[in-house]
């Protein structure tokens, strides 16, 4: 409990704040939301249960790193941090293919299609972001980054329902949705309602605007 109130502490400087959602990420251009969407359309027939909380295709992303909860007098601070990291990374050459689960092995509760780039630098640049936002952070670190982008959050299923949704996924297991240049990073607000959460971009920071960009 000590350690959560001191990462409050770091995220919120004053006795009393507002703060903001945000979380960092790369964006998926329209082509490629639309040929996973496709597949998650397909998932959908598949399975029909409540259980299944489902993510709008525009909303499609690659996150780098959730920050949650942070005073908004600091965003500026914020974005100057990751702006920093970015201009230090040229720009990364992705490829959306797969679809898959997490935790693995286990009943499913993330379902996902897979983000990787080829040189590992998209694993660089999510260790550099994570050493730089340590004073914004007001969540547990993560130990491994599995590049994904976030399809639908799974509840309890019933054993039959899970297993026709992994057998529906499996068919999309080799499948490549696209390739694109990721040539920035968002820094995104994300505002929760009972209709799902609203993304809103605060900022756009370009990678590799520096001399000493990391190829």
């Amino acid at each position: 409990m000590g350690r959560r109130r001191r990462r409050w502490q770091i995220a919120c400087l004053k006795p009393w704040c507002i703060v903001v959602r945000v979380f960092i990420a790369v964006s998926v251009p329209g082509t490629i939301r639309e040929a996973i969407a496709r597949a998650q359309e397909e998932l959908r027939r598949a399975v029909s249960n409540d259980e299944i909380r489902w993510a709008k295709p525009e909303q499609f992303h690659l996150t780098l790193k959730f920050l949650g909860n942070v005073d908004d007098s600091r965003v500026e601070e914020l974005k100057d941090a990751v702006g920093k990291v970015s201009e230090g990374f040229s720009p990364l050459g992705l490829r959306a293919a797969g679809i898959g689960f997490f935790p693995q092995g286990r009943p499913p509760r993330i379902v996902w299609a897979g983000v990787g780039e080829s040189n590992n630098r998209l694993v660089a640049l999510w260790k550099a972001l994570d050493s730089a936002m340590e004073p914004f952070n007001n969540e547990k670190a993560e130990q491994n980054f599995n590049g994904h982008i976030t399809l639908a959050r799974v509840g309890r299923l019933p054993r039959a329902h899970a297993e026709a949704l992994v057998k529906a996924a499996n068919r999309f297991e080799k499948m490549t949705f696209g390739e694109w240049t990721a040539g920035h990073v968002e820094l995104m607000r994300s505002e929760l309602s009972p209709q799902g959460a609203r993304h809103t971009v605060l900022a756009a920071l370009p990678l590799g605007v520096s001399n000493g960009v990391m190829e």
